[in-house]
């Protein structure tokens, strides 16, 4: 009612003919409308703002951990919001495909905001959680112009996200929370390698694919220029990647791929100086894997003409040069970087948890809860999964399939509590085995590590067709069933496109 008559002075006041008699014959007949509502039962909510009926639920991260969260979460249940640097998930066992014109970048990525309005999204990056309180800060990830300070006010709300007068200059703000799930993965490791970050490309994310694909191009392009001198071609058309787990191996295979086809045809005076290097700390390229798919993936890259330099240790990196203990100065127009995760800064900030000592992974129980190091029991509001959390006691990979089977595991627990009941099965993983692509159509599978089933290994044509329907069946939104096997169907017959831009 007191919404109604401040609206009609303000009209009043515009027009003079509405008197203080039609706001007094108005109000009255709204007040009598709304107890002829309440006699019915059927009271209205006039507030501008939702009510907080459904439990807040924050997602940190949109990876294979919390996208799959979000597509699966009965969203009628919770009110759910999502924080993550980029407003995408990575599909990432296509990113070596798209690095090299296999596949093109939105093939391999599915947008969050498919799932808003239900779902309130913000492009921005949590910088620390406050346990006690349920607060998390929270900076924006968008280059966009400072903010401007809330006028006449100490603070602001928007959408549960409260920004104060002294938070907003900064473009930071808090957000509050009832249950969370930190599912944030992990960075590159860089084993603190000199040069690494200033000189290398990584390969986890579709920017980086894109960057990369650019890089290549650019590589023979340059390599092309008539002022160039022979020696200087076998520098830039030289390939590095140092790393010879699946992304090291995948990529080295996509690369070889586009260097025996497209390059071959297009650039015929330059293919003869392409190189691609492989190395690697461990003795072995593909550590996890059957020793005997192991000894199959290095026959076929030797014979392939891909230098595989295993024990070998980097020292540093400088531009257009990789120093290698066991080999010196290595020259180079490319470096990949692909030698294993390193913690997310969020999870190096947090000191309430238990984390693991190596990998400073937040520990959680077997319900996926973190465990407080005050008082060595599980938080019962805050859950995390993925490459930032790791099972006490039960080491397990850091790989999609974890993450994917974890988010699934989360995604039925919250869909329990939804309804207010009890949830307490504890999480297993079912291994389904390991694949690798190593070019010319040609893969290994291996399932000699499940706990159930067969435990078969498949290498050559079968497994790349095994390989091919995994992710195939894998990519999310009926969209990109679609565009991954016409992407695939439309290479084959006419090519990579070889195009810069």
């Amino acid at each position: 009612m007191t919404v109604w008559v401040e609206m009609e002075y303000v009209l009043a006041s515009v027009n003079p003919t509405f008197t203080g008699m039609h706001i007094q014959h108005n109000t009255l007949r709204r007040v009598n409308s709304l107890a002829s509502l309440r006699a019915f039962g059927s009271p209205r909510n006039f507030s501008s703002s939702a009510p907080r009926s459904k439990p807040r639920l924050v997602i940190l991260g949109s990876g294979w951990g919390g996208y799959e969260v979000l597509r699966g979460i009965n969203k009628k249940r919770w009110n759910i919001t999502v924080i993550s640097p980029t407003n995408y998930f990575n599909f990432t066992p296509l990113l070596a495909s798209c690095a090299v014109g296999t596949l093109e970048f939105r093939a391999a990525v599915e947008p969050v905001r498919r799932y808003t309005p239900e779902v309130t999204a913000y492009q921005a990056w949590c910088d620390s959680i406050d346990f006690k309180r349920k607060i998390l800060k929270c900076m924006p990830a968008t280059a966009l112009p400072p903010l401007r300070r809330v006028p006449n006010a100490s603070h602001s709300m928007t959408n549960g996200a409260i920004v104060s007068e002294r938070e907003t200059d900064s473009r930071t703000f808090n957000l509050h929370y009832d249950k969370l799930i930190i599912a944030v993965g992990a960075y590159s490791q860089t084993f603190n390698v000199p040069g690494v970050k200033e000189n290398a490309y990584f390969l986890k994310d579709i920017r980086d694919a894109r960057a990369i694909r650019t890089r290549v191009l650019e590589c023979f392009e340059e390599a092309n220029q008539p002022i160039i001198t022979d020696d200087e071609r076998r520098k830039l058309l030289h390939f590095c990647i140092v790393g010879g787990g699946p992304t090291g191996v995948e990529f080295a295979a996509e690369l070889h791929d586009l260097l025996h086809t497209e390059i071959r045809r297009h650039y015929p005076g330059l293919a003869r100086f392409a190189r691609i290097s492989l190395f690697d700390v461990a003795p072995t390229i593909l550590g996890s894997f059957d020793s005997g798919l192991q000894q199959y993936a290095s026959k076929k890259f030797t014979r392939e003409g891909i230098r595989i330099l295993t024990s070998h240790h980097v020292e540093r990196v400088e531009a257009g040069k990789l120093f290698v203990k066991e080999e010196g100065e290595v020259p180079f127009g490319l470096l990949v970087w692909s030698t294993g995760l390193a913690p997310n800064p969020l999870i190096q900030s947090i000191t309430d948890v238990e984390k693991h000592p190596k990998t400073e992974s937040l520990i959680t129980d077997d319900n996926l809860r973190v465990i407080m190091k005050d008082t060595g029991a599980p938080d019962p509001d805050v859950f995390a999964i993925g490459d930032a959390a790791m099972i006490r006691d039960v080491p397990l990979p850091a790989t999609a399939q974890v993450a994917y089977q974890k988010a699934k595991y989360m995604t039925k627990k919250f869909n329990v509590l939804g309804k207010d009941k009890e949830h307490v099965t504890p999480f297993q993983f079912h291994n389904a085995g390991s694949l690798a692509y190593l070019g010319d159509w040609i893969a290994v599978y291996d399932r000699t590590k499940v706990e159930s089933g067969p435990k078969t290994k498949e290498a050559g044509r079968l497994a790349w067709l095994l390989w091919r329907s995994a992710y195939f069946t894998r990519t999310i939104s009926i969209r990109n069933k679609i565009l991954v096997p016409m992407y695939w169907f439309i290479n084959w017959i006419f090519g990579r496109d070889l195009s810069r831009f």
